[in-house]
């Protein structure tokens, strides 16, 4: 690798190739460069030389840093790589220029986020992602899609405008706008910006953009929005706020509401969006804890989420492409024509539910043991609470309804073998980073390494007796629940229905005052517009009859005196002013 590539921000790379993308007419050259594309910036992060600033800037007073490589960012910038070039071979079986070269630049833009050495330069790729990753809900091509689009794109745009004016206040405040941990929230910019990237990390009540808006995306676009918004807004929060206490509950709240929504939600793909939010609650709650233990176990459990949370997308988007649907009351007996499939969401199934062996377990052990560490009980119980809805509407009902559950009579083709290979190389790493080290570099303990802060093996082993019955435990006990509701009718029916969450509260609200002003506007407006017009034409005359070459003014030899006079006055001033000086 040349020395000028490796002090380039891999990012930057995905960005460019996505703008050549979108012009690029031959599908196999296009393909080939949103595969090639992710694999250079790997090898490219790979070499790259840690703790330095790379490309550096200066303007108007302010220096710029767009490549910093260091122990934080670096697990999120490979995980970043990783899934662009899974979601590369994922869409191999589609020819949509737009999506192709929108999903890379949206990519690259959030790795050149994760990598930017200042706050300054984070702005500018947080808006980039924003203004990208709209396109993989639009070119869905239903109105659905174009208003959900909309409304995503007006979401994110607020986290940017919020994010740019807490940088002016620390900048004034301050002077300096390298990206150094806030030790309150009373500091200038402090809370603007953590209300910023509280709406980019879906916080309760700033949420709903999730749900809306992943659904609705296509069969591709909702495996690459999984990947990169919530988890660079999990970075961003890992830079800046880690310790920060408020973290921690509000966290907390994100691992339990989820929960009740996902399991009465018919809509697979949107069941996986409340995972969503469940799961980065999980990294949240830990990056208020704040201890290295739970700094690398919100790291490591991003760098986990992307994979089984891409995985489970996959797999319902394969679901979709073959049937035209994820409605849990449309499909079941999938298992028959879909058994890859089928088999591979198992796999990202049982990685979130934390099962020992798969990836979840060896990174949700840290934030467990974080919290446990801190004698906060309650917020222990709400993730071990959450920790067992996961495996109910996660673990067991995606794969159950969707494969399995009552037989929907469909018979379709298994999913393209991109798909599969994609679904296949997600799987594999599932379970590669979830396995004791029976290989040397092989297992949980090469994830480890590249953790923040170091783990002695003596501090911290997640294959403990007590943790594997632990979570056997829960497990089991989860399971049982789900067994037992289902034998005796209580479990939430699948069918057709809108779940209200708390955006009904503004949306309602918003409908209805905008409802408002129009029948008041459609019973005042006329009245109001001829008043304005007679007014208006008044004000228009006497302005004509006082002023024009014929009005008052002209006619009136005071006109011409008081244009004496003021000449006289401004001589005088000017003498005096000479004398005076």
């Amino acid at each position: 690798m040349p020395a000028y590539l490796a002090s380039l921000n891999p990012g930057w790379l995905l960005i460019v190739a996505g703008v050549i993308a979108l012009f690029v007419k031959v599908r196999v050259v296009r393909q080939a460069i949103s595969i090639i594309a992710p694999v250079i910036g790997i090898l490219m992060l790979a070499t790259a030389q840690h703790g330095v600033d790379h490309m550096t800037y200066e303007t108007l007073g302010i220096k710029l840093s767009f490549y910093r490589v260091d122990s934080l960012n670096f697990l999120f910038g490979l995980a970043f790589l990783i899934a662009a070039l899974l979601n590369a071979i994922y869409a191999l079986h589609t020819d949509n220029k737009t999506q192709d070269g929108m999903a890379l630049a949206y990519a690259g833009s959030a790795i050149a986020a994760t990598f930017a050495g200042d706050l300054m330069t984070l702005f500018i790729f947080w808006e980039i992602t924003a203004i990208t990753s709209v396109f993989m809900v639009l070119q869905a091509g239903t109105r659905a899609s174009y208003f959900a689009s909309m409304r995503y794109l007006g979401i994110q745009i607020l986290s940017g405008v919020l994010l740019l004016d807490g940088i002016a206040y620390v900048w004034h405040y301050q002077g300096d706008l390298s990206l150094q941990a806030f030790s309150d929230l009373n500091q200038p910019g402090a809370l603007i910006i953590f209300i910023a990237f509280g709406i980019k990390a879906a916080f309760p009540f700033l949420h709903n953009w999730l749900q809306d808006a992943y659904p609705k995306a296509t069969v591709t676009g909702a495996v690459v929005l999984s990947a990169f918004t919530t988890k660079l807004a999990v970075y961003a929060f890992a830079r800046l706020f880690p310790g920060q206490h408020e973290l921690i509950w509000i966290g907390a709240v994100m691992t339990c509401f989820p929960v009740f929504f996902a399991v009465i939600e018919n809509d697979l793909r949107k069941v996986l969006a409340y995972s969503t939010n469940n799961q980065v609650g999980f990294m949240i709650c830990a990056i208020g804890v704040g201890t290295p233990l739970a700094l690398n176990g919100a790291v490591a459990h991003a760098f986990a989420d992307i994979l089984f949370k891409g995985l489970l997308f996959m797999s319902m988007g394969a679901v979709l492409y073959r049937t035209g649907t994820t409605k849990a009351n449309e499909l079941g007996g999938l298992y028959r024509s879909m058994p890859w499939t089928t088999l591979f969401c198992l796999v990202g199934a049982i990685s979130i539910s934390a099962m020992p062996l798969f990836s979840a377990f060896v990174t949700k052990s840290m934030i467990l043991s974080s919290v446990a560490s801190t004698g906060m009980v309650v917020v222990w119980l709400m993730l071990m609470f959450a920790s067992a809805g996961v495996l109910e509407h996660s673990g067991i009902k995606i794969p159950y309804f969707a494969f399995f559950g009552h037989d929907s009579g469909k018979r379709v083709k298994e999913a393209p073998f991109n798909m599969l290979l994609a679904m296949g190389m997600a799987a594999f790493l599932c379970i590669a980073i979830g396995l004791p080290a029976f290989l040397p570099g092989f297992g949980y303990e090469w994830l480890y390494s590249l953790l923040p802060y170091p783990i002695e093996a003596a501090s911290y082993q997640p294959f403990t007796l007590g943790h594997i019955l632990a979570q056997l435990q829960l497990l089991a006990l989860a399971v049982f629940a789900f067994v037992l509701l289902q034998r005796l009718g209580l479990y939430p029916p699948e069918k057709p229905g809108v779940i209200l969450d708390t955006d009904w509260l503004y949306r309602k609200a918003g409908y209805g005052t905008a409802r408002w002003i129009d029948t008041v506007w459609a019973k005042l407006g006329p009245a109001m517009t001829a008043t304005f017009r007679t007014l208006s034409e008044r004000a228009y005359d006497r302005l004509v009859d006082t002023f024009s070459p014929r009005g008052v003014l002209a006619r009136n030899g005071v006109s011409g005196g008081m244009a004496v006079w003021t000449t006289v006055i401004l001589g005088v001033v000017l003498l005096v002013s000479y004398l005076t000086s």
